[in-house]
């Protein structure tokens, strides 16, 4: 098994290190903050029994919190290191100077991953000696519950270490998204971010509410998006497949195309977004609520896990 290091210990690097200690690796996590790792780690211990009564993990909670220990120095983290997954805040000044420090003291065979969600990595990579093993994995959030994870290379980082990376992540249990080169937004946040423009523009326009455009996912196309992709959806929606789902329905698509170039004001229809919101849900309940998402999502890993089982995949 790999000994994988945490950079970074906030809500990404703890859920990062639940999943590849989930996977059998040794995690080490480190955090700028001294008493940030032993705050994740409680919060780990609190979160295993839910994943263990879940059926998601195959060793036990003791197993698992086994394999995770707090490191006290960056370069005590980094030792005899071969994947390091870098969590710090969104800023290119920030991820290039932790990136020059990584670079300088990680062991020359170690993959070095940043968890950016918007960031590409040839902004903070170019100048680095070892560029050609860095790169971007970028999770959903809680990666120990949603396998899909983004590899993003940048111009110049190496193939094999792209699918050595993609494979590591397989053999941790996740699906990988491995872009052929980096682009702003990467897959999963511009196909979000179309889905979230059209949203505003419902709500901003008048044409529903919140919670009716919150039912047309939750309830209706995120329903079959949790088993198959857009691309096997309309496939499997036309009696000819995908060449007679284009044959039927291009048309349409195209006629509402132009009304959907507008790019809506988020902060004219945020006051109306808020309210609702805040009316079905007060401030203080978020982490509540939060909470609820989380074992709901336990609860949908461990019917797909079932699933593919007895069903298949």
């Amino acid at each position: 098994m790999a000994r994988v290091a945490i950079i970074g210990t906030g809500f990404i690097g703890r859920a990062w290190a639940i999943s590849y200690a989930r996977a059998g690796h040794d995690v080490a996590l480190w955090d700028g903050q001294a008493e940030a790792p032993r705050a994740a780690l409680a919060y780990i211990e609190r979160l295993l029994p839910d994943l263990a009564a879940n059926g998601l993990l195959d060793d036990g909670v003791a197993a698992v919190r086994a394999r995770l220990s707090p490191a006290p120095t960056l370069s005590a983290a980094l030792e005899d290191v071969d994947h390091v997954q870098e969590n710090t805040f969104e800023d290119v000044a920030v991820k290039r100077d932790i990136f020059s420090r990584l670079d300088a003291a990680a062991p020359p065979h170690a993959v070095l991953a940043s968890s950016t969600s918007g960031i590409v990595p040839s902004l903070f990579t170019e100048h680095l000696a070892g560029r050609r093993r860095c790169l971007t994995v970028h999770p959903l959030n809680p990666p120990y519950l949603i396998p899909a994870a983004e590899v993003v290379p940048a111009p110049w980082t190496d193939p094999a270490v792209v699918e050595r990376t993609a494979e590591f992540l397989r053999e941790a249990g996740h699906a990988p998204i491995v872009m052929k080169k980096e682009l702003d937004g990467f897959v999963m946040n511009r196909l979000q971010g179309a889905l979230l423009e059209e949203a505003f523009r419902l709500v901003e326009a008048g044409y529903a509410s919140i919670e009716d455009i919150d039912i047309g996912l939750r309830e209706g196309l995120a329903l079959r998006w949790s088993i198959i992709g857009p691309f096997e959806t309309i496939d499997l929606n036309a009696p000819g497949g995908v060449a007679d789902y284009v044959r039927r329905y291009e048309a349409m698509y195209r006629r509402m195309n132009p009304s959907m170039q507008r790019h809506p004001d988020w902060q004219k229809a945020l006051p109306q977004i808020e309210a609702e919101r805040r009316h079905v849900l007060p401030m203080e309940k978020l982490p509540e609520r939060q909470a609820w998402r989380d074992r709901r999502l336990m609860a949908l890993a461990a019917h797909k896990r079932r699933a593919a089982r007895e069903i298949g995949s």
